[in-house]
């Protein structure tokens, strides 16, 4: 029995030493969260300060290199999606003629509501000969 109370002091002692750094771990954390700062210095709150911002710009430029990197896998899909399309529209050529009978609706829409494409251009061409007029006007009054 004498032969095992060396090794038992001894784990026993490996057993505090952890207890303790995993107090002074858990500590740290909390003081970097922000928590039980009193008992610190200036100096050591500086040190902490630069820290958290080493600590803070690796994390962003963690988060950028992330971002770009699924900006491009977004921007490669696009591509291909681009490229899936293309080919699928050119697999099925009644495509088109549907989209002709879509444009004649459209069309027929306007008609019916009676905002046909000539009667917003005769307001338009009106509306611009009126400006015209008055700035003529405007020019022959400065003449004269």
């Amino acid at each position: 029995m004498h032969a095992h109370a060396p090794s038992f002091q001894l784990e026993h002692s490996k057993c505090s030493s952890l207890n303790e750094q995993l107090a002074e771990a858990s500590l740290q954390l909390r003081q970097m969260r922000g928590e039980e700062l009193e008992g610190l210095s200036v100096e050591e709150l500086q040190q902490m300060e630069k820290n958290l911002e080493a600590g803070l710009q690796r994390v962003l430029c963690t988060k950028d290199r992330q971002f770009m990197q699924e900006i491009s896998e977004l921007q490669q899909k696009g591509i291909q999606l681009a490229e899936e399309n293309m080919r699928l529209r050119n697999q099925m050529p009644q495509v088109p003629s549907a989209g002709m009978l879509a444009v004649a609706d459209t069309e027929n829409v306007l008609t019916e509501e009676g905002q046909s494409s000539e009667s917003v251009m005769t307001a338009l061409n009106s509306g611009s000969s009126q400006d015209n007029d008055d700035s003529s006007d405007n020019i022959s009054l400065k003449l004269g």
